[in-house]
């Protein structure tokens, strides 16, 4: 084993912070590392039987790496701490709450820093946090779609290795497109009498539009907006906000991830409004954990955890007052959930973004069999380990088949579009929608707004 460390002055402030990070939580590690809670908990580990593709054996590899034992490139610890999903399902499991993903994402700059210069992940990660290339790239990504070119192409695709990220890919892409719900089975309703919007706003409310979400999915943030303001909340709009760093942060570009975070806090003035509503699973999480991020920033530590402290769910909001959201107009269609894992293990939220489907009259919800599962997608995972992720993938896919529902709806980009491809893939008809668009059509259907 090579217990050579680092000795260049960028690589040894990364390794600090995995030390630190380490340190923080040393009393509840001791307990954890032996427990073993965690290890049914983990996709990777289940799926491969190997104790350093656990939480635990993680853990091991981030100390051995800290006191010397390991050196960061080595295979061992770059192999496994890279396979890893960060879906944090070990955390709600834990009975020590160690705070596994925080000490990933510390561990992963470590890991990137002593790897390959140049990787698919580090390339995304490089088009994403550039404003320029992202609004080019994604912009390139829309105009693809609209030809309805990369489901053709993607199912025609010889499925080789190989071939595996041009092919995931543009299912993904495919995945990315509207569903028309507008001839499923529906009756009239007049609109409502409630003169909510007349009435003084329950909370003024700002919403990140995200990177990908404003370029792929801007109909869930248009819909957001609306659900929003027939609920009662003064939208605000926030000009200069850009990318969250989500997938900076979980692939351990953190330099860059605070860059982009400290864009955000520059951008949102706290003052102005209430909360700041997300619609994205992994941006909502990010957010949250803007504290944590900037924590030893002398100028910014503070403006980030008031800034976290305010950040919620979409279906945070909507469900705060005893009544829930606004009862929709019906839709008749036999839908299940997909529980996005930085939603329901990274925040906590499970019953919040059910209750919108709830609030749908006659749609019928069936279980989804192992719900909290991730579906492989993590960011990019299902494109840069492609066997792994779609071995994972096709479980979800395989789960939510079985169900015989019309549409499966998950709160995260990544999940739609992970999901969606397997579902593609597998000639399936079954749709992937974000929750928030199918009460949106809800909505219209109750003649909230026109059509």
């Amino acid at each position: 084993m090579d217990s050579q460390v680092p000795k260049s002055p960028k690589s040894q402030t990364r390794m600090t912070a995995l030390t630190e990070a380490l340190k923080e939580q040393e009393d509840r590690l001791l307990p954890c590392v032996h427990c073993g809670f965690c290890l049914p908990a983990c996709p990777t580990y289940v799926r491969l039987g190997d104790e350093n593709d656990s939480p635990r054996g993680r853990l091991h590899l981030m100390k051995a790496v800290v006191e010397g034992r390991m050196a960061p490139k080595s295979r061992a610890f770059q192999t496994h701490i890279d396979r890893c999903l960060g879906c944090r399902a070990c955390e709600p499991v834990c009975p020590s709450g160690v705070e596994y993903g925080l000490l990933l994402e510390s561990a992963r700059e470590v890991a990137s820093n002593a790897g390959p210069s140049i990787t698919i992940g580090k390339l995304l990660m490089s088009i994403v946090g550039h404003r320029f290339w992202s609004q080019y790239f994604l912009g390139f990504a829309r105009i693809l779609r609209w030809t309805a070119l990369p489901q053709v192409i993607a199912r025609i695709i010889p499925s080789v290795p190989a071939l595996h990220p041009i092919r995931f890919g543009l299912a993904m892409l495919a995945a990315t497109s509207a569903t028309n719900l507008k001839n499923s089975t529906s009756e009239s309703f007049k609109k409502d009498d409630d003169d909510n919007l007349a009435m003084q706003p329950k909370a003024r409310v700002a919403l990140l539009e995200g990177c990908v979400q404003s370029s792929l999915f801007s109909r869930v943030n248009r819909a957001t907006e609306r659900l929003l303001k027939v609920n009662g909340y003064e939208v605000v709009t926030i000009t200069g906000q850009g990318c969250c760093g989500a997938l900076h942060a979980h692939g351990g570009a953190n330099k860059s991830a605070r860059k982009l975070a400290i864009v955000n806090l520059n951008a949102f003035d706290t003052n102005h409004f209430d909360y700041i509503a997300t619609n994205s699973a992994g941006c909502g999480l990010a957010l949250k954990e803007y504290g944590h991020l900037l924590e030893k920033d002398p100028k910014y530590s503070k403006v980030a955890k008031t800034f976290s402290a305010k950040v919620r769910d979409i279906s945070e909001i909507l469900t705060m007052s005893d009544n829930g959201p606004k009862v929709g107009g019906e839709i008749r269609l036999k839908v299940t959930y997909d529980a996005a894992c930085h939603l329901c293990h990274g925040q906590g939220l499970l019953a919040e973004p059910k209750a919108l489907l709830k609030a749908i009259p006659n749609l019928e919800i069936v279980d989804l069999p192992r719900e909290e599962e991730c579906c492989g997608g993590a960011g990019i995972y299902g494109i840069t380990h492609g066997d792994l992720g779609m071995s994972i993938g096709q479980d979800k896919v395989n789960s939510v088949i079985q169900t015989h529902a019309d549409l499966v709806t998950t709160a995260n980009p990544g999940c739609i579009m992970q999901i969606g491809a397997g579902l593609i893939l597998a000639r399936s008809t079954i749709k992937v929608q974000h929750p928030i668009e199918l009460l949106d059509e809800s909505y219209r259907r109750a003649g909230y707004y026109a059509d």
